[in-house]
């Protein structure tokens, strides 16, 4: 709710500014603390809602928002480039960006508390009531049971290994522990990676990348710029319907970094052997060029598009789920603002007609494929309290034995076996 006030603050100083520019950097900088505030917020309170069975599709759709707003004003532009006149032109975009924010913050005013944020509150009733509501069980059934008394023991180990919970604590908890550590650089590199992609190049610049592949005149680029669009909401929608939970998370990852690099690559080529000449129609090649622009919007849909979102939201603890998201979200921006920056200068400079620009992103985008391969686990049906096991999180000396290796009650047992059994 805070992001969303935030950025509606900012929506309206845009549309206020009335050509004086430091009103509008006011307002930018408003809107992009809150879309930052709510890119770091939004995948985690999902992922902490969701049941592990649907929690990659569930957390996927934060990406599948992102692209319907990225078509929407897409689409936008191009309707007020076609159909309005005077400075309502440039209005009217900045208008909308504030519809998003006010139906986040109507939403969240219908929304619950987290019951994993709760745990950490220690408001345990309140945690288990929640999840009950969330699930749609009542608080006694046996699932709401194992998942409720996971939450209890995982967030008592973590609390055993480190204790306290102010930032420099949780810092500590998170890089001197090597698990944890692990898990906090997977996250920062995943989203590092997905900014090396290519894909807000594209989002960015997309008129100016459609012109050098022989798309001329500005209606005809943000035309080619709404398809676009459309291709980015259907794929992530496919890949959240049918793939994000099935296939997972990992070979998700690998197959896209190979058909990304593959796609940018033929780019590349294509415009520095036979580029577009001014007058002249659009070779075949050409034309393979555009569909391989449109490819690349879907592949990225059904692996470094939502897969990240979901990943870095799943990893961490208990106690660091937040801190850890919040690096991962602000790396994320970090980098997008890099290529936002070096972008232009590189489609000027970076061969004739910018076609190094292509064949840079190509490499980053199979050398992915490796990174993955030697350092991302597969994720796919294990329970947020199970990611420990998985990245070799052990017991120091000085704590108590995790909970779930020795139940005090055969109840607790039973519970433990149908559980591992699930996973």
């Amino acid at each position: 709710m805070t992001a969303s006030f935030v950025a509606i603050l900012g929506v309206i100083m845009q549309v206020a500014a009335s050509g004086h520019l430091e009103a509008m950097y006011i307002g930018r900088l408003l809107c992009g603390i809150g879309v930052g505030f709510a890119s770091m917020v939004n995948p985690l309170y999902v992922s902490e809602n969701a049941p592990r069975a649907i929690r990659g599709g569930l957390t996927g759709l934060y990406q599948l928002f992102i692209t319907m707003g990225i078509m929407l004003a897409f689409w936008i532009n191009y309707g007020s480039l076609l159909h309005i006149n005077g400075t309502a032109q440039y209005l009217v975009p900045l208008a909308m960006q504030a519809l998003p924010a006010i139906l986040l913050f109507i939403g969240m005013l219908l929304c619950n508390e987290s019951p994993r944020w709760l745990a950490k509150q220690d408001r345990w009733e309140e945690a288990r009531a929640t999840l009950s509501s969330v699930r749609n069980l009542p608080s006694t059934h046996p699932y709401v049971e194992e998942e409720f008394q996971d939450i209890v023991r995982q967030l008592e180990f973590e609390r055993q290994l480190v204790g306290g919970s102010s930032f420099l604590d949780l810092l500590k908890e998170m890089f001197l522990i090597a698990g944890n550590r692990k898990r906090a650089l997977i996250s920062i590199f995943l989203m590092v990676c997905q900014q090396m992609t290519g894909t807000n190049a594209i989002n960015y610049y997309a008129p100016q990348i459609f012109e050098n592949l022989g798309i001329t005149g500005s209606s005809n680029g943000l035309f080619a710029t709404g398809v676009y669009g459309i291709v980015k909401v259907v794929g992530c929608a496919f890949f959240l319907v049918f793939v994000a939970d099935s296939l997972g998370r990992r070979r998700s990852l690998l197959w896209t970094s190979i058909a990304q690099g593959l796609t940018m690559m033929y780019i590349g080529l294509y415009v520095r052997i036979a580029p577009p000449q001014e007058g002249e129609p659009v070779i075949p090649a050409g034309y393979v060029a555009l569909v391989c622009i449109f490819l690349f919007a879907a592949v990225f849909q059904f692996g470094w598009g939502p897969v990240c979102w979901i990943y870095v939201s799943e990893i961490p603890t208990i106690r660091l789920r937040s801190l850890n998201v919040s690096f991962a979200a602000a790396t994320q921006w970090l980098f997008n603002f890099v290529v936002a920056r070096a972008v232009p200068n590189m489609l000027a400079t970076v061969g004739a007609n910018g076609y190094g620009t292509y064949l840079i992103f190509s490499c980053f985008c199979l050398s992915m494929f490796f990174f993955v391969w030697f350092f991302v686990p597969e994720t796919k049906g294990l329970s947020l309290e199970k990611m420990d096991e998985l990245f070799g999180v052990t017991h120091t000396n000085n704590t108590k034995e995790h909970p779930d290796d020795t139940p005090s009650t055969p109840t607790e047992k039973s519970e433990e076996v149908r559980i591992e059994k699930t996973v």
